[in-house]
């Protein structure tokens, strides 16, 4: 018999976190999480998103061995933009068995039921910041921290519950080439003259701080088209800026400047998906070295970050930005990046790609079900 727990007590929010520690366990392909900052996402105490979000999770028990977990996310400030009644399923991770998954899907649809949803979709997290969607081709592929892995069988057990695609993201890795370099160069020369752009590169950790809350605004306006997103407040942009910017290196930070104003920024940063793998979820005693020591020598460059207002959107400001990132990357000997997921159909920015030697090496999806129909489709 299956039970499903409600996530209430700090020992249960550990028991959620550390799951995917025992149903990934000797999966090369893996990055674990921090556990202490996955923890703090579960409670309104540590994480402002629940200002307008309201969240539940849940953990599945077969006996005293936990078996699955979910969690349900109802973004106020997501259903106001699009004038729909969305509920969102985050964190669903479980064992090969399709009791597991149908109980945990069936217990999260449930709670959004209630709530006066319409739809579930996910895997979805509070923010668009958070990993997003469900990894459906490239499993030998090794993830970025910004991204996703799953198991292959996690695609065919929510296709049984009924639900359908709703968007997909692609991720490539590139290869900095002498085409590229060329293009790239005379590209950007083209494009500075032409709109007067100027490029600034932070000299230090301390003066990139300065620029945290004026490149998130320009992120706010850039992405609010976009699916699943809604603005940062000051609360997420502190939060978000106290866990990732102070370990950024500003070499791999380009900023776009228009008459002063900000017209784009790249944030890059060295690869920590072995250093993580090597963390396996704690910082100390070891973590800390291994992280370190991956951002001091890189060896593939993960595309954190990339903006453009929405003014500029048109002007080739980004041209200019892989312009200056791929001549710091050659400088320190890496020829290698990893972007982050880009919707499928965003053929500007996936045009970028085709002066470099790349690779379409990823897909991960957002499902979509309507919840009064929830039972219509289950095989």
């Amino acid at each position: 018999m299956l039970e499903i727990q409600e996530v209430k007590t700090p020992k249960q929010k550990k028991q959620f976190v550390k799951l995917p520690f025992s149903i990934y366990k000797g999966d090369p392909m893996w990055v674990p999480p921090i556990i202490k900052d996955d923890i703090k996402q579960l409670s309104p105490e540590t994480n402002p998103s629940f200002e307008y979000c309201d969240a539940i999770f849940w953990t599945a028990w077969d006996g005293k061995k936990c078996v699955g977990r979910i969690g349900a996310i109802l973004n106020r400030k997501y259903n106001e933009k699009t004038g729909k009644k969305f509920g969102r399923f985050s964190r669903m991770e479980f064992i090969n068995d399709r009791n597991v998954s149908k109980k945990l899907i069936e217990t999260a649809e449930g709670w959004l039921k209630e709530k006066g949803m319409e739809y579930i979709h996910g895997p979805l997290g509070f923010s668009n910041l958070e990993t997003q969607g469900m990894l459906v081709e490239g499993f030998d592929h090794l993830p970025s921290i910004a991204s996703v892995y799953h198991k292959p069988y996690y695609k065919e057990h929510i296709e049984a519950l009924g639900f359908e695609k709703e968007n997909d993201w692609i991720e490539f890795r590139l290869t900095i080439g002498e085409n590229a370099i060329k293009k790239g160069v005379r590209g950007a020369a083209i494009v500075k003259r032409r709109y007067g752009f100027e490029v600034t590169k932070p000299e230090s950790t301390k003066e990139l701080q300065q620029y945290v809350k004026p490149l998130f605004r320009l992120l706010n306006n850039a992405f609010q088209e976009l699916p699943y997103t809604t603005p940062f407040n000051d609360k997420m942009i502190d939060a978000i800026a106290g866990k990732y910017f102070k370990i950024l290196n500003p070499r791999f930070v380009r900023i776009v400047k228009k008459d002063n104003e900000l017209a784009a920024f790249v944030v890059g940063m060295p690869s920590l998906s072995r250093a993580m793998q090597k963390a396996n979820g704690k910082i100390f005693p070891f973590g800390v070295y291994h992280i370190m020591k991956a951002l001091k020598k890189p060896e593939v460059i993960d595309l954190l970050l990339t903006g453009v207002a929405p003014k500029y959107h048109t002007s080739g400001a980004a041209v200019i930005l892989f312009a200056e990132l791929q001549q710091e990357m050659l400088d320190m000997g890496v020829n290698q990046m990893e972007t982050t997921g880009i919707f499928e159909t965003n053929h500007n920015v996936i045009s970028n790609w085709k002066n470099y030697e790349h690779i379409q090496h990823k897909r991960r999806r957002c499902f979509i079900k309507e919840i009064n129909t929830q039972n219509k489709n289950v095989k």
